[in-house]
């Protein structure tokens, strides 16, 4: 089942990029045309950006193809990552474009070159940009369907581009019917747009290759089936590792009641593993355990008045995994942190203040990371 969306993933993602590299390598060459003929750097300009678009396409094929390969001895988690790595390619090109147009573009201002329109080609470019316009709500569409951040990315530079023609077309206009040239300054507007897309681009994939916050809609879910078992009082330290688009396998720890058995505790952690895998496609390869206190009523005495003194501080986010050792006496506890506070600052101040409060239990404080 997974297997055939995958291969109908990378089906979606070749056809939407072919019509992407057709559509654009047409408009590119009447743009060229157009742009050589009136000599009209923001057409040229708008023809070399359509043209980058294509090459952005291929280059989300060939991501795609090789994403898919087969996890083998030496990545066994699969080359879905090869798809960021094609999408920094891609915001390379276009930055590359916006940078020489941009040259060219205040080139055209110092020495400016009179346009010469005519209908047809105020016709050709006002197509464009309806052909624009469909051609980037229909890639962004189809993107977000099968959660492809270069298509999606591809789809928006379209809607984009549909905008920048629009402005080359007025400025056309504007000649025409006044004698006025603005074409050089549409130009260096075409590279700004152009410029400010790839750095998006770019900064988009560096976040999915550096390691994002967990989708808190997704976080939500898994917990919510996760604490849909009895037994489960609550699920804490999800973390999910991204090993491509649709490609997740991440970690998270239980909290159950001190009586349960291994054998027990096997049955439930392979049903709910099994579960999250169903219903949204991620791996739980780790379930790790906190016990919660079932034998002794001081222990939710006890918790209480810790919870009281975590919660008085702001950076103190949530406490979890709370167990009372009666016999031992010791507490033991996890408590999220947000950035606000070192994680050992944090825990030094709880450790001093739960210490005089209970000075005849010892404090063992694990630091966690806000994470979702």
């Amino acid at each position: 089942m997974i297997d055939n969306e995958i291969e109908n993933r990378s089906k979606v993602i070749v056809r939407t990029s072919i019509v992407g590299i057709a559509t654009n390598v047409v408009l590119s060459a009447f743009k060229a045309a157009i742009g050589f003929i009136t000599g009209s750097i923001a057409v040229t300009l708008d023809a070399v950006n359509n043209l980058s678009d294509a090459l952005s396409s291929v280059i989300t094929i060939v991501g795609a193809k090789l994403a898919n390969k087969l996890p083998d001895k030496k990545h066994p988690l699969g080359y879905g990552r090869i798809e960021y790595l094609s999408a920094m390619i891609v915001a390379a090109i276009v930055l590359y474009a916006g940078g020489t147009s941009a040259v060219e573009s205040v080139k055209k201002i110092i020495h400016p070159e009179a346009a010469d329109y005519s209908t047809v080609s105020l016709v050709i470019i006002a197509a464009a940009v309806v052909v624009k316009l469909v051609l980037g709500k229909y890639v962004k569409r189809q993107g977000e369907r099968v959660n492809s951040g270069a298509l999606v990315a591809s789809g928006a530079d379209a809607l984009f581009d549909a905008i920048l023609s629009a402005s080359v077309l007025a400025s056309a206009i504007v000649f025409v019917t006044t004698g006025v040239s603005l074409e050089a300054y549409v130009g260096v507007l075409i590279s700004l747009f152009i410029i400010k897309s790839g750095i998006e681009m770019l900064k988009d994939t560096l976040d999915d290759i550096l390691g994002k916050r967990t989708d808190g809609d997704t976080a939500k879910e898994i917990k919510k089936i996760l604490t849909s078992e009895k037994p489960v009082r609550g699920a804490y330290d999800l973390i999910l590792n991204d090993y491509g688009p649709n490609k997740s396998i991440g970690s998270v720890h239980l909290e159950l009641p001190d009586t349960m058995t291994v054998e027990e505790l096997d049955v439930l952690t392979r049903k709910l593993q099994h579960r999250v895998f169903k219903e949204t496609g991620i791996l739980l390869a780790g379930v790790g355990v906190y016990s919660y206190n079932t034998k002794n009523d001081e222990a939710s005495k006890i918790r209480s008045d810790v919870l009281k003194i975590v919660k008085s501080h702001e950076w103190a986010l949530q406490m979890h995994g709370f167990y009372v050792d009666v016999a031992e006496k010791s507490l033991r506890f996890d408590v999220v942190m947000s950035f606000a506070v070192a994680p050992e600052e944090g825990v030094a101040t709880l450790t001093k203040e739960i210490g005089e409060a209970f000075p005849e239990y010892s404090v063992h404080i694990a630091p966690d990371v806000d994470l979702s």
